[in-house]
């Protein structure tokens, strides 16, 4: 039974409602090529859709009307369904990451995650009110004139922190921590930092006379995956791989376990990707230039997040970075001719043949 061309159909979608219309649209593509020799050709497990299908179908029906209420305007609306709540939940928070949402905005994506969270501990929303079961309220106090201490305080604020106002209620306050921080290197000095210091101690003999600022030391902090570092995290893995490689499907898996980021300062100089928790395969492993032979440990770290499971990864035939993955303990199990082929350009110096690598735990 294939599906229609114009379907389709992955894991995340495949709710009740995505099932039966991939059933139907199956069945009826199966019974459209030839109507004649449908009946004999038909499995069992067709025939047995055949019958059950159109009851599916009515109980569906039934179950959305029961949940359909018209609004002011005689408009029909029925509740989201599970997938359609996930989908638009996944929308929001990836438009969010890139820009600040407004209040209205901020307002239904809170309201969407919690009527998910509502529905995941089974909880039952308040539909309907029985107003004659509702105490009256308490009769309204007449007003009382405010003190004039309390309006002369109000009037000297001039401006409200950011943190502490209404509008971050509404839109949402981020405090400036580092997110999904993994782990802080004070010790490792690369090439690249010696470089630059130098360059400052060679611009002082120089110019004596002219004032520098104080070189701050700067820590390597290992941190999981954020939106704002895809940009450079696509630059890096461009220049070490290939173009077209994009991290964005990984912040809406698991971040915190199947990636490591390591930065000084703002700037990416170490990338260790995984594909998922599940599969623990390590994808891309990327150092920027200036900070080889340095010891950045994005792959020890990304180790340590997966403990008790098997890690697994290829690597060129010809990549001196085989020792290191070696003193990380990964064996070689398996030899690839050709693995590369489709990736790097004929004229490139890296081998096309890899080694599959797994690290047993």
């Amino acid at each position: 039974m294939a599906p229609s061309p114009n379907m389709r159909v992955t894991r995340a979608s495949m709710s009740l409602d995505g099932l039966l219309d991939f059933f139907r649209a199956g069945i009826e593509t199966r019974t459209s090529d030839d109507p004649a020799n449908a009946p004999e050709e038909a499995s069992y497990f067709e025939r047995y859709m055949c019958s059950v299908l159109p009851e599916c179908l009515e109980i569906r029906r039934q179950v959305q009307d029961s949940d359909s209420r018209t609004d002011n305007f005689d408009t029909l609306l029925r509740p989201l369904s599970r997938y359609e709540l996930s989908a638009a939940i996944k929308y929001a928070s990836a438009f969010g990451a890139v820009t600040l949402p407004s209040p209205a905005q901020a307002t239904i994506l809170r309201k969407l995650q919690l009527r998910r969270e509502k529905r995941r501990t089974d909880i039952q929303e308040l539909d309907f009110v029985n107003y004659n079961s509702l105490t009256s309220a308490p009769p309204q106090l007449p007003p009382q004139p405010p003190q004039s201490g309390i309006l002369n305080l109000l009037k000297s604020i001039r401006t409200t922190p950011y943190e502490m106002s209404f509008l971050s209620r509404l839109c949402g306050h981020r405090p400036p921590t580092d997110s999904g921080l993994v782990a802080v290197d004070w010790e490792t000095r690369s090439p690249w930092i010696e470089l630059m210091t130098d360059v400052r101690e060679h611009y002082s003999y120089a110019h004596p006379t002219s004032s520098q600022s104080p070189e701050v030391p700067v820590p390597i902090r290992y941190v999981s995956l954020q939106p704002s570092h895809l940009q450079q995290v696509h630059e890096l893995l461009a220049r070490v791989f290939w173009d077209g490689i994009d991290g964005f499907d990984l912040l809406q898996s698991s971040p915190e376990r199947c990636s490591v980021i390591a930065m000084y300062g703002k700037i990416v100089i170490g990338v260790a990707l995984l594909s998922s928790p599940q599969e623990a395969y390590i994808t891309y492993l990327a150092v920027r230039a200036g900070w080889h032979n340095s010891q950045i440990a994005t792959c020890y770290h990304l180790i340590m997040l997966n403990p008790h499971r098997d890690i697994t990864l290829h690597v060129a035939a010809n990549n001196p970075a085989m020792l290191l993955y070696n003193r990380f303990g990964f064996k070689a199990e398996e030899f690839i001719a050709g693995f590369y082929e489709d990736y790097l350009d004929s004229q490139s110096r890296a081998s096309m043949n890899a080694f599959r690598l797994r690290l047993r735990r």
